[in-house]
């Protein structure tokens, strides 16, 4: 494929690809995109950091992180022939967020707020493609070659955290997110691999300063050292991506969280100023919205798929969400009614050996509470009050 640096003169080229640059970013904001940004592909820096984060096995069961090697820092061997990747961002904290009420109140289950409404890889995936269609008919329409393109979203070996910070969209946190100063980490990232050199964004400067909230908040002390987490002790990989059972180390400090865990982003001093998703898509869920564990515990699979059509929610399963929740309904008060229904799902078909123990632990834990849990539970309180003064309107 000929490409518009042998197709135009050299006069005009970096005008061209300029004035192209711009537009780029004025129709990913017609999008619905909150940013726009481009760098190269130049990920060698990030290389060693990858290597030795696999090497010291954080990546637990994770095992596709490792499969593809250093591929992940090399987006240009995942997608031949691409010299830059735009980079996007889009919003996604929902209104009424509650984060204060869910987490205050240990018989509701908290679900991380990215994952309340419609599952956001398609929907970007799809607006990142039609980014790309936009770009190639503007080139065809200026008598050149459509252009080479590749939408990614989450879901391919790309390191998209270290190209965001390169296109501008923000600086990598200590909890290793990407922040913003506009938009806190509330965001998902998407990326378009793309043929064309065109002109890229600086990089901002770093914005944590001496902050360790993050870190110091972390339930289950994921965040082993600035920048690194230790995915194995995090509470998004224990509920999402960990297939067998919950260490039981980790259980007491999970509290109600059945899906995800927010507490890095909600102490976070860059987050109170964060705008609400713009994207209805993006909103909380009826049935999602401050569930009561008692009643998603009593869902059967064909229940579980219905409401969680659509959402990131489903690729946990059944089996899976049932033994967050058991591990939650552990971590409640005692009552007659979580007891009697720990017991009643124990004995159904549809739970498997992997839930029938993390059900017998729950139950445990209401003939005797242990101090591991009642120190979680401080710890949880300490997170609410900061989440009443910095997120007042979220709270």
């Amino acid at each position: 494929m000929s490409t518009l640096a042998n197709q135009i003169p050299n006069q005009s080229y970096a005008s061209t690809l300029s004035r192209l640059a711009l537009q780029i970013k004025t129709w990913g904001k017609a999008l619905g995109f909150a940013q726009v940004g481009i760098c190269d592909t130049d990920l060698t820096a990030e290389e060693a950091k990858l290597q030795a984060w696999l090497d010291k096995g954080f990546h637990g069961e994770m095992a596709y992180m490792a499969t593809h090697g250093m591929m992940r820092a090399r987006p240009q061997e995942l997608h031949p022939g691409t010299v830059r990747v735009i980079s996007v961002r889009m919003d996604y904290l929902p209104p009424e967020a509650g984060f204060a009420t869910n987490l205050t109140d240990p018989n509701l289950g908290y679900i991380s707020r990215y994952a309340g409404g419609r599952d956001y890889h398609k929907l970007i995936r799809a607006r990142l493609k039609k980014l790309g269609d936009q770009i190639s008919a503007e080139l065809v329409a200026l008598g050149f070659d459509a252009a080479d393109f590749r939408p990614f979203v989450d879901s391919a070996p790309v390191l998209e955290r270290p190209l965001a910070e390169k296109a501008g969209i923000g600086w990598t946190g200590k909890h290793s997110l990407i922040l913003n100063h506009e938009a806190g980490s509330w965001f998902f990232l998407g990326e378009l691999l793309i043929n064309l050199p065109l002109p890229v964004d600086i990089p901002i400067q770093e914005g944590c300063n001496s902050c360790v909230a993050c870190i110091t908040s972390c339930p289950t002390g994921a965040i082993v050292e600035p920048y690194v987490v230790d995915g194995r002790r995090c509470i998004s990989y224990l509920t999402i991506e960990l297939q067998g059972a919950i260490p039981e180390e980790f259980r007491p400090l999970m509290g109600n969280r059945i899906y995800g865990c927010d507490d890095c982003q909600l102490v976070c001093p860059i987050n109170r100023q964060a705008p609400l998703t713009a994207e209805t898509d993006f909103h909380i869920r009826p049935q999602l919205k401050q569930p009561d564990l008692l009643s998603l515990f009593a869902w059967s699979e064909a229940e579980f798929l219905k409401q969680t059509e659509g959402s990131a929610i489903r690729r946990i399963g059944h089996k899976r969400w049932l033994r967050n929740i058991a591990v939650a309904l552990g971590n409640a008060p005692s009552s007659p009614e979580i007891i009697q229904a720990l017991s009643i799902r124990k004995e159904q078909a549809d739970v498997d050996n992997i839930v029938k123990e993390h059900i017998d632990w729950a139950l445990i834990q209401h003939q005797s509470k242990s101090p591991q849990l009642i120190t979680a539970r401080r710890k949880t309180e300490r997170l609410i009050r900061t989440v009443k003064k910095g997120l007042p309107r979220d709270a």
